[in-house]
């Protein structure tokens, strides 16, 4: 649940929320909060937020800062050896070992092509270390991570775009699915691969209907999707 009162903090304000310091539970920091031995502090402008045990700050923020376990949507831009480097959205690069997914061995490598879109979960993201992906669950098995189809299409948005749709409670994607039937990969880090199982128009429907949910409140989604719908009709 997200918290209910809703603080403003800047750089350098210490967070003194009762929750965030109570002891009896693990309290994960998520992006805009640092900790300077006991003290926790913001390290971004914007809302002070939580949902269940992860605090964050949220604001409008499109430059990206990898964070070990999350998933993103990136790039693949070159081959170093054994190693491909993949832009997603961060300050550097982040590599893919070959070895990093399903049955991936020195015999059996997967076919991945400069261009190519995949979806990977962040193993190593530290200020002093270039990131890590892999397209592998804890288990090592790839579920829905892996090379996503060309056939798609990839855009960019604001991380606080990305989070509000991730919502639990939101019924932006479910409403979307009522009536268009597409594929769809979110990346915490801003990007969004999206593929329609029927047509091009409905691809572009869906993406347009996700980007206008930025600047609009949940109780309206059910009007921007059919206003989304009407205009589909007209194209077709």
């Amino acid at each position: 649940m997200e918290a209910k009162a809703e603080k403003i903090v800047m750089p350098g304000d210490i967070i003194k929320d009762t929750q965030l310091l109570n002891k009896k539970q693990k309290i994960i920091l998520g992006p805009g909060l640092r900790t300077d031995g006991e003290t926790v502090y913001a390290c971004k402008a914007g809302i002070l937020k939580h949902r269940s045990n992860v605090f964050y700050v949220d604001n409008f923020q499109k430059r990206y800062i990898p964070s070990q376990g999350e998933n993103v949507v990136g790039i693949v831009t070159q081959k170093a050896g054994d190693i491909y480097k993949v832009d997603i959205g961060a300050s550097e690069q982040a590599s893919l070992s070959y070895l990093a997914f399903e049955g991936s061995s020195k015999k059996n490598r997967p076919n991945i092509q400069i261009g190519d879109i995949v979806y990977a979960k962040l193993l190593v993201a530290s200020k002093d270390m270039e990131p890590e992906i892999v397209c592998v669950d804890s288990f090592g098995k790839k579920g829905k991570l892996g090379v996503l189809s060309t056939n798609g299409m990839l855009f960019t948005c604001s991380l606080s775009l990305v989070r509000k749709i991730l919502k639990p409670n939101c019924p932006l994607l479910r409403l979307l699915s009522d009536e268009l039937k597409y594929e769809l990969a979110v990346g915490i880090n801003g990007k969004i691969w999206i593929k329609s199982k029927t047509s091009v128009e409905d691809t572009i429907a869906v993406a347009n209907a996700i980007l206008a949910a930025e600047y609009t409140v949940p109780s309206e989604f059910p009007q921007l999707c059919d206003s989304i719908m009407k205009s589909l009709v007209k194209l077709k």
